[in-house]
């Protein structure tokens, strides 16, 4: 059965001796209302003195809640100019009362980091050590899948194809109506928007010029990508961060396999091979939808669209599109590898990991998209 606590205030003619605050009892979230009453209390009935000394070696129990309730006298009397010691502290409450004094030490440095005028400037600082670590991951990995890739290429026999083709199937038949079907619509969407604009200015032929260039050259393959690493590589990171928790890729490791060739190469392999026959079909589609509202919608017959679609769209403008697809499945693939390895053994970080291989993946694949338009312009592509 539980002791009531108590929390007792010391004076100079106590037996505690001068400034001593002594606790006993329960203290837990059980008998919770009691302990917040006794703090509020003492807090308020504080004497003024310099020092004192917290004897807590009377507490029969203790949880975090009796903890940070400690911590709150001590705070309290910090704010008061009061210089609080814990004395007599039983061994087995040492680990939570440090614990929570280490919490409530950071939880408070945050708050001041946050009001200062340099907070700005203090976040960009340490900013840049996580982005080098993040481009060090990269290069990581980047050199592992090469080295697994060349060691499966000069023993072919080493080379998971059963993984690679169920893989296959996942990122790329699997996902072709939802690709196909989102393609379409922004095709159908960028052609209405077309007709409406152009047709102000007695222009609406050349609608098919806007789509087929915007959709061969750019928004074809960059649709599909994000698409990819919202499905397929958030799905990369949940497989491999599963796998970390559940030590399945610490197992293999000690079996004497290579973790990269046996999980992450046919991944990112069947990734490489998909995206680019995705990016075909969803090009396709978008073409179809656009062919088709500015057949409803612009009054435009289907042969008509066609005949235009084949003097505004060269062969160079869909060879510009599908040279970018393998290279950006490449960066989804290693992304959400090297995110997955990086997964502790907690849901949360699961979780955390999967969104940030999403977004890292997108901004990626935005970012060498913008890349390989200023180098095809370049080289007049």
């Amino acid at each position: 059965m539980s002791t009531p606590p108590t929390l007792t205030l010391g004076l100079i003619d106590s037996k505690d001796g001068p400034g001593c605050l002594r606790a006993a009892g329960t203290w837990t979230a059980l008998t919770a209302q009691e302990v917040e009453a006794l703090a509020d209390h003492t807090l308020e009935n504080m004497p003024e003195l310099k020092t004192m000394s917290f004897d807590v070696g009377s507490i029969d129990e203790l949880d975090t809640f009796g903890a940070w309730m400690i911590e709150r006298v001590s705070r309290g009397c910090a704010q008061r100019g009061i210089e609080l010691s814990l004395i007599s502290i039983p061994e087995r409450f040492k680990a939570v009362l440090a614990a929570i004094h280490r919490t409530s030490q950071s939880s408070s440095g945050v708050r001041d980091r946050k009001r200062s005028p340099f907070a700005l400037l203090e976040g960009i600082g340490r900013t840049l050590p996580e982005l080098a670590a993040d481009i060090a991951a990269f290069a990581d990995m980047l050199g592992a899948l090469t080295t697994a890739l060349l060691r499966v290429i000069r023993h072919p026999r080493r080379m998971r194809l059963t993984s690679m083709v169920h893989q296959l199937d996942r990122v790329g038949w699997r996902a072709m109506p939802i690709m196909l079907l989102i393609s379409f619509l922004i095709g159908a969407i960028i052609a209405q928007q077309g007709i409406f604009h152009f047709r102000k200015f007695g222009a609406d032929v050349y609608v098919v010029d806007l789509v087929g260039i915007l959709v061969l050259r750019e928004i074809g393959v960059l649709l599909i990508a994000i698409m990819s690493a919202g499905r397929s590589g958030s799905s990369y990171t949940a497989e491999l961060g599963s796998m970390k928790m559940r030590e399945e890729i610490d197992a293999l490791r000690t079996m004497g396999l290579d973790p990269v060739e046996v999980l992450m190469l046919p991944r990112v392999l069947a990734l490489t091979i998909a995206l680019p026959i995705l990016t075909f079909f969803g090009s396709l589609a978008a073409l179809y939808g656009g062919g088709l509202i500015t057949w409803l919608y612009g009054d435009m017959s289907p042969h008509i669209f066609i005949s235009r679609l084949q003097e505004a769209v060269s062969i160079t403008s869909f060879k510009v599109g599908m040279i970018k697809a393998p290279f950006m499945a490449l960066v989804i693939g290693i992304v959400a590898c090297s995110e997955g390895l990086k997964v502790k053994g907690s849901a949360e970080s699961l979780g955390l990991q999967t969104t940030t291989s999403v977004v890292k993946s997108i901004f990626l694949v935005i970012v060498l998209d913008g890349l390989f338009a200023v180098f095809f312009a370049s080289i007049g592509m």
